[in-house]
C-alpha cells in the first residue's frame, strides 16, 4: 500500500507538534507509513517543544518515502515557514493552504493511500483565498463530489455519529432537513461503513429532531413528516435503520450497543456526545469520497500550542484509522 499523506495544518496550532509526536510513536502505535506535505522546519521546531529530536528526510516524490520511513519523517516539497506557536499569521495560513493543496493532489491521484488533514483556522485561510466552508468541502470539490454527498462522521472507540446538517444555524435545520437528504446521506453512510469499516450489515439509529422525538406531534412534526418516512424507505432498501429515537436517550451505553452509527439531525446533536465520550481519540472521517480522508476531531488549540500540553491521541487515531480504511478499500477492489 502507498503511504498516507498528512497536511501540516496551521503552523501556529498544535498540528505540527502532534504530527511529530505521531512519527516518534510510529512503532509503539503500529502506524502505517506517512509523509507530510511541506513544513520541514516547522515540524523540527515543533518537535523540539515536546523534547523530540526529529530527523526529517526531504523527498521530491512520494515513492521515496519507504526508503526513509523507519529512520526519518519524510517531508515532501520545500514549502516551509516560521514556527509561531499560538500566534497565527497570514504567512502561516498560506503554508497551511499550500500543504493542504499538495496533500489533496496526492490523494486524488491515488499516489497516496489516504489523506489525513491537521487542524486549520478557517478564518485565517479565508484571508489567503480559501473559499470553502472547511477542509471537508475542499477535499470533496477536489474529488469532483458535491458537498452534500460528502458525509461527515465523527468516530471514536465508543461512538460513531453523523450530523446530517452541519455548519448551519440551528434555526435553519428544520427547513434544510428533508426525507431525501436523510435517505441520501444514510445510504452513503451504510455503504461506507460496509466498505471502509468492514461492517457487513451496519445498523443505523436515526435521532429525532425535537424533544422526546416529537412525542406524537406534541413537540413538532418533523419526526412524523420527515424522519419516519426516511427510515421506512431505508428499511425497504434493506438498510438496517431504526428511529426516530429520542436523542436524550440514544447515547447511553445500553443504547449504543444496539447500533453501529448514530445519524443526528444537526451539528451539536452529534458532536456533543462524541466529544464527551471520545474527545482525545475522536476522528472526523469523510464518507462518500473516492479517497479516504480523516482528521483529528479537535481544532488548532492556539492557546496551548508549543507547550507540550496537547494530547496526540486523536492525531494518532486519525492516522491509524485512515490506514485501516485504505487497506479495507484496497481489499474491496480485489
Amino acid at each position: 500500500m502507498s503511504p498516507l499523506v498528512l497536511s501540516l495544518g496551521d503552523p501556529a496550532g498544535v498540528g505540527p507538534e502532534l504530527v511529530a509526536e505521531a512519527w516518534a510513536r510510529r512503532e509503539a502505535e503500529s502506524l502505517p507509513p506517512f509523509v507530510v506535505a511541506g513544513g520541514a522546519g516547522v515540524l523540527r521546531a515543533a518537535a523540539r517543544s515536546r523534547g523530540i529530536d526529529l530527523p526529517v528526510a526531504a523527498i521530491s516524490d512520494i515513492r521515496e518515502a519507504a526508503a526513509f520511513w523507519h529512520r526519518a519523517l519524510p517531508v515532501l516539497g520545500d514549502a516551509d515557514g516560521e514556527w509561531t506557536p499560538g500566534a497565527p499569521c497570514r504567512e502561516g495560513a498560506a503554508l497551511a493552504l499550500a500543504s493542504l493543496e499538495a496533500a489533496t493532489r496526492l490523494a486524488v491521484t491515488h499516489d497516496a493511500a489516504a489523506i489525513v488533514t491537521a487542524p486549520i483556522a478557517k478564518a485565517r485561510l479565508a484571508e489567503v483565498g480559501f473559499d470553502h466552508p472547511g477542509q471537508t468541502e475542499y477535499v470533496a470539490a477536489a474529488c469532483g463530489i458535491a458537498a452534500q454527498d460528502a458525509v461527515m462522521m465523527l468516530a471514536g472507540p465508543r461512538l460513531r455519529a453523523m450530523p446530517l446538517t452541519v455548519h448551519v444555524a440551528l434555526a435553519d435545520v428544520p427547513r434544510l432537513l428533508t426525507t431525501e437528504l436523510i435517505v441520501r446521506r444514510a445510504r452513503i453512510a451504510a455503504a461506507a461503513l460496509e466498505r471502509d469499516f468492514g461492517l457487513s450489515q451496519p445498523r443505523l439509529a436515526l435521532a429525532g429532531l425535537n424533544p422526546h422525538a416529537g412525542e406524537d406531534g406534541r413537540f413538532g412534526s418533523e419526526e412524523a413528516q420527515t424522519i419516519a418516512p426516511a427510515v421506512a424507505i431505508l428499511r425497504d432498501e434493506g438498510i438496517d435503520a431504526t428511529g426516530p429515537h429520542p436523542a436524550d436517550a440514544m447515547f447511553t451505553p445500553r443504547a449504543r450497543a444496539r447500533y453501529d452509527a448514530a445519524l443526528c439531525m444537526y451539528h451539536d446533536q452529534a458532536l456533543i456526545p462524541l466529544k464527551a465520550l471520545d474527545f482525545d481519540e475522536g476522528v472526523n472521517v469523510t464518507l462518500g469520497l473516492p479517497v479516504v480522508r480523516t482528521s483529528p476531531d479537535h481544532g488548532t488549540a492556539f492557546d496551548i500550542a508549543g507547550q507540550n500540553l496537547a494530547d496526540p491521541g486523536a492525531t494518532i487515531t486519525a492516522i491509524r484509522m485512515a490506514g485501516e480504511c485504505a487497506a479495507r478499500r484496497a481489499r474491496h477492489r480485489l
